[in-house]
């Protein structure tokens, strides 16, 4: 029985208001019945009205952190958040090589809901050269996507274009986000390495409570693949948990508000297969 219980692990920042970040990861993990841990590569310090300020961890200790977690547990997944820097990307990417964490999720956070930058500028390239190769998915927001092509993304094709852009880097599985889209509703694009493509989408819902919905939703896939659960199925799984924790609000603090991680799934979101 020794390790049997699933397992994951995120890889990010702190954010010390508790509604993205590690905190938001570790709730989501709970709340899809993984067990939780977490290796800090920076610390912020955060509310609902933003980022006032971070600070990056010593490449040092995170390398300590991997080596603990590794000696120890049997970890079924892991996902990525801010990475702060090039310094920490190369950490974080050799690490990655030396351990067996499972698959990697990779959630390019860049900037926050407030606007503070949580990646510095130089390491997208890092990220895109260096770090998407190893991902199993890669689960860019529009923004994101287009810091990585360099290029503005605004139509339905224009985000199909994307993931295949993104997969051409080196990724294997992508999903664009189209929160930020001007659409009715919030419709996703997945572009699996098998070839098979789908669109999911669900209602928008207009609502100040979304800090920290990118860090949810890929974490709640890690957790589903540390089950053992198939990808496609993660990611659906994913959106509807995202979704359900947006859909049904809890009220914290003056600014952008968290996700509800205790929020109940419902089968709301449509599945569109594509050609």
């Amino acid at each position: 029985m020794i390790n049997s219980t699933p397992q994951v692990v995120t890889i990010a920042g702190s954010d010390s208001g508790g509604g993205a970040g590690i905190q938001a990861d570790l709730k989501t993990f709970q709340a899809r019945e993984a067990f939780g841990m977490s290796i800090i590569v920076a610390l912020t310090a955060q509310n609902t009205y933003g980022v006032q300020d971070s600070m990056a961890i010593p490449s040092s200790f995170i390398e300590e952190q991997f080596d603990s977690l590794a000696a120890d547990f049997s970890i079924g997944a892991a996902k990525t958040g801010m990475l702060a820097d090039v310094e920490r990307v190369e950490t974080v990417v050799k690490k990655l090589k030396q351990v067996d964490f499972g698959p990697l999720i990779v959630d390019p956070v860049m900037v926050a809901k407030g606007g503070h930058h949580l990646l510095q500028g130089d390491a997208v390239k890092t990220i895109n050269e260096k770090l998407l190769p190893l991902a199993t998915v890669v689960t860019p927001n529009l923004p994101e996507a287009e810091g990585f092509i360099g290029q503005r993304i605004v139509t339905d094709q224009e985000m199909v274009e994307a993931a295949k852009k993104l997969q051409n880097f080196g990724a294997k599985n992508i999903v664009v986000k189209g929160g930020h889209s001007q659409n009715k509703e919030a419709a996703d694009f997945v572009l699996l390495a098998t070839g098979e493509s789908f669109w999911m989408s669900a209602p928008r819902v207009e609502t100040a409570s979304t800090h920290g919905t990118g860090d949810t939703f890929s974490a709640c896939i890690a957790a589903e693949l540390a089950k053992g659960n198939e990808l496609k199925e993660a990611i659906i799984t994913g959106k509807r948990f995202i979704h359900a924790a947006i859909s049904q609000p809890i009220f914290v603090g003056h600014g952008h508000g968290p996700t509800n991680h205790w929020a109940k799934m419902r089968d709301i979101i449509s599945i569109k297969e594509t050609n």
